[in-house]
């Protein structure tokens, strides 16, 4: 290398021509509609009337904006009038923030730092406003004199005011001491510090601040103190709890979760005890417990599980009084249910598995089926490509079940009677069985006289068509039952009754039936006058006409029944030896019966003039249905004739009413004698039909009438379905984002209308009407209940609201369980009253609550509960 080549040390770039990097980072835009005036020795500009000016994420509003190039500032205010009154503003946006200024600011768009006079800004729900405002780079806001509030007026309703707040962006609001004002007057209500979440609801945990007050039986209280946990997008729970002076505590878990295009629930525990002090001259001492579960899965492959929970002590609704659920405290019947089910894809197999629980708070029955297994095969038709019609039609399907059932229901073993006298017509007479508390100390006898078994079903079926006019349907059944124990009877002489015992081992029961139906369509028409306002009624008749046949599996060949002594006389009764198991056992007795049914529905059509279309016809029901069956058994030997069943339901009036009608018609006539064992005449059925007797058609047995309507401006009865379609519809129109909390507040106001509000409708009421009439043929006495149920609500104006739920049991005489609702629309805040005046849950509740979702706790309110009388 040639020694005298040395590296150029000059660079290629010229560094004269490198731009030095100035304080302004992207394009400033401003304009002025009335002038704008530039001071270059000053290097400012002056911006008068409906100014703006634009740099980056920043946009200044105002009647007059002056820029100083030198110092990076922007100052800006309104403009006075000949009159004093200054307009024009600033309003100063800086990415999602608004500040809405009353006096002036300054702004340094380099260090991105603002000191302002009388400013409002928007905080998610809420809006903040201080004398003196400063802002620094990290966006944080420091306001001196200033106050929170969630009402958009310029004079707001109410305000939390403090000499300091702090606002970090996306973060809270921090103030020092501050005091709850209303209408601009101060109250004493306030803390020594305040802290307001400033991110999205789906992100928040915090203290949930605790109601308090007195009752005077459980004394001074704190409730609902605890905290709210969001754990993720997905996961939220709120852990409380509640003490009282007097010796009562409680607490409250609440989770809700939600798994996108999975699945989504929630969990609820509620626990509460408590004990009176001994000198309590009514003393009160419960503990009790209520736990709510739904999981529902969304649609997705072969398999589902899902649960619906609702289970709790027996006295939890008959203690607890809850305003936001006053459906709950009325019922008396809870059911629960958990299941998964699969379809074996490419095989005609499914099955499914359940754990279901009901139970009775008032008569604390409870039954738990621990576990419910189902296995299926779909239908199969092996001949479909037969040209025979019933042959082609032929299908069959197996379905297999496997239960175990757990219930309270005290067991006798001692002067067992017979299932087969205890028919339909003497089960009126019969006592309620005795129940065992459902306790842990119980749960082993419980175990012990658990039901379970197995039960195979094979459907055999084909379908036909005869003489060109009727279906005939044939069918053949076979089911088989799988148990492990049975029950051998012997007669117990000292004490003349018949007792029990359960023999261990496997045994299967096997039956079957077979049937042929044949149905046909009747259509009669009645047309009227040509101009007649009813055009034409049509009648639809369906009769169907069916035999069936059942052997006698009484036969001692079966051994499915025991021939037991009953008396002193030496006569005896055939027993089931599977009488009360979980599916029974075989039918007792040979049918050969003739089935007889025939539905009818009858509807009309109507013209419908118009001023403005064409005349159009409506059609409407007269009778939506009207039913009658019965059977006939040539084979029995006495009472071949069953009792004839009836029913019939239509509407009136566009849908307004709604009525339903059935009745049991008892075709034989009766005769009386005298009881010497219970000293009262009695009644027994004699083996001659009633019209035979002098005795007319027979008599009722048993009948139910059930009116039903809805009457408001609208029209129409809104349903559940209805009332969360329309909820979830506003929702979304308004912005709003699904979630689990939002959709369990709808199903929540849906399942339970009284809660939800709906002031475009100036009144609603619902109506229910039910009677009910029953006979017993051994006592001859008639029992007659009947009860009117009414609800609704009444507009009294644009911002007041009555709703009301009551009734009348007429039996009783007496009003039953009634709720008196008012809620006010206070613009900011919304106030409800609810007042139970008597009965059970004896109370009232007022709530005054902000309207801002991130201010819930922020409330006045008053409770008085039946524990105070």
């Amino acid at each position: 290398m040639d020694s005298l080549a040395v590296l150029d040390s000059i660079p290629k770039s010229d560094t004269a021509k490198v731009v030095p990097k100035g304080d302004i980072e992207t394009v400033i835009k401003y304009a002025a509609e009335d002038s704008i005036l530039s001071d270059f020795k000053q290097k400012k500009v002056f911006l008068y009337k409906q100014a703006w000016f634009e740099y980056g994420n920043i946009r200044l509003d105002a009647d007059y904006i002056e820029i100083d190039w030198e110092k990076n500032e922007l100052y800006a205010s309104g403009i006075s009038d000949t009159t004093g009154t200054v307009q024009g503003n600033p309003i100063f946006k800086e990415g999602n923030s608004t500040y809405e200024i009353r006096k002036e600011m300054r702004y340094n768009f380099k260090t991105k730092k603002a000191i302002i006079s009388d400013v409002v800004t928007e905080q998610q729900d809420g809006l903040l406003r201080g004398e003196i405002v400063k802002k620094d780079n990290d966006g944080n806001v420091y306001l001196y004199h200033g106050y929170y509030t969630t009402c958009n007026l310029a004079e707001p309703h109410w305000h939390i005011s403090s000499k300091k707040l702090k606002s970090v962006e996306g973060k809270q609001t921090i103030s020092g001491p501050f005091n709850l004002y209303f209408n601009g007057i101060p109250t004493p209500l306030g803390l020594p510090f305040g802290f307001i979440p400033d991110q999205k609801e789906e992100q928040v945990s915090g203290i949930i601040i605790p109601s308090y007050g007195e009752e005077q039986r459980r004394g001074f209280y704190l409730r609902d103190f605890g905290y709210y946990f969001a754990f993720s997008d997905y996961v939220h729970t709120r852990l409380t709890g509640e003490i009282y002076s007097k010796g009562g505590y409680g607490a409250k878990l609440a989770t809700a979760y939600k798994k996108r295009y999975r699945y989504s629930g929630g969990f609820n525990i509620d626990f509460q005890q408590f004990r009176s002090p001994e000198t309590d001259a009514e003393p009160l001492d419960y503990t009790t417990m209520w736990v709510n579960w739904s999981h529902t899965p969304e649609t997705r492959g072969n398999s589902r599980f899902s649960a619906s929970v609702n289970a709790g002590t027996t006295n939890y609704n008959n203690i607890v009084v809850n305003p936001n659920s006053y459906v709950r405290n009325t019922q008396s019947e809870f059911t629960s249910n958990i299941s998964y089910s699969k379809t074996f894809t490419g095989t005609p197999f499914s099955m499914s598995a359940n754990l279901r629980h009901s139970q009775n708070v008032q008569t604390e029955e409870v039954t738990l089926i621990l576990p419910d297994i189902s296995v299926n095969m779909n239908r199969q038709t092996p001949f479909s490509n037969s040209t025979f019609e019933p042959l082609k039609t032929l299908n069959f399907a197996w379905n297999f079940t496997a239960q175990n059932s757990i219930d309270n229901a005290e067991e006798s073993v001692l002067g067992v009677e017979n299932d087969y006298f205890q028919d339909d017509f003497f089960e009126d007479d019969l006592e309620a069985p005795d129940v065992i508390p459902f306790t842990w100390a119980n749960l082993p006898k419980l175990l012990k006289q658990a039901d379970n078994g197995f039960r195979h079903s094979i459907p055999v079926s084909s379908n036909f068509t005869l003489f060109k006019y009727f279906t005939g349907t044939a069918g053949f059944q076979y089911t088989e039952l799988w148990y492990f124990d049975r029950i051998n009877y012997f007669y117990n002489a000292p004490q003349e009754r018949v007792d029990k015992v359960l023999e261990n081992g496997f045994s299967r029961v096997g039956y079957y039936n077979t049937s042929f139906n044949m149905a046909t369509n009747i259509y009669g028409f009645y047309k009227f006058k040509p101009g007649s306002k009813i055009e034409a009624i049509r009648h639809h008749l369906q009769p169907t006409v069916g035999m069936s046949f059942t052997p006698d599996f009484s036969d001692p060949s079966y051994g499915y029944y025991q021939s037991v002594q009953v008396n002193e006389e030496g006569d005896e009764e055939l027993y089931s030896r599977f009488q009360g198991f979980l599916y029974g056992g075989a039918p007792r007795g040979e049918s050969r019966s003739l089935n007889i049914s025939l539905r009818n529905t009858l509807e009309a059509k109507k013209r419908v003039e118009s001023d403005t279309a064409e005349v159009t016809t409506k059609k409407f029901p007269l009778l939506q249905s009207f039913n009658i069956s019965t059977n006939y058994n040539f084979v029995a030997d006495s009472f071949k004739l069953a009792p004839i069943s009836m029913s019939t339901r239509t509407t009136f009036f566009d849908n307004k009413i709604s009525v339903a009608l059935s009745a049991t018609l008892n075709p034989y006539a009766t005769t009386s004698y005298y009881d010497e064992t219970s000293e009262s005449t009695l009644y027994r059925r004699m083996n001659e039909y009633a019209w035979q007797a002098g005795q007319g058609l027979g008599s009722i047995s048993r009948a139910n009438l059930n009116l039903n309507g809805s009457f408001n401006p609208r029209g129409a009865e809104k349903t559940p379905a209805d009332t969360r379609e329309e909820l979830t519809n506003e929702f979304l129109d308004q912005g709003g984002q699904m979630n689990e909390f939002v959709e369990n507040e709808i199903d929540r106001i849906a399942n339970d209308p009284g809660q939800y509000i709906d002031w475009s409708i100036p009144w609603n009421i619902n109506y229910g009407y039910n009677l009910s009439y029953s006979k017993s043929d051994r006592t001859g006495d008639t029992n007659i209940t009947q009860a009117l149920n009414v609800s609704g609500d009444v507009s009294l104006s644009d911002k007041w609201k009555v709703n009301f739920n009551t009734g009348f049991d007429f039996s009783t005489d007496k009003i039953t369980q009634t709720m008196i609702g008012i809620a006010r629309d206070l613009h900011c805040w919304q106030m409800n009253v609810s007042w139970i005046p008597f009965g059970a849950f004896t109370s009232y509740n007022i709530d005054i609550r902000v309207k801002a979702s991130i201010l819930q706790d922020l409330k006045v309110s008053r409770r008085r509960s039946f524990f105070d009388y």
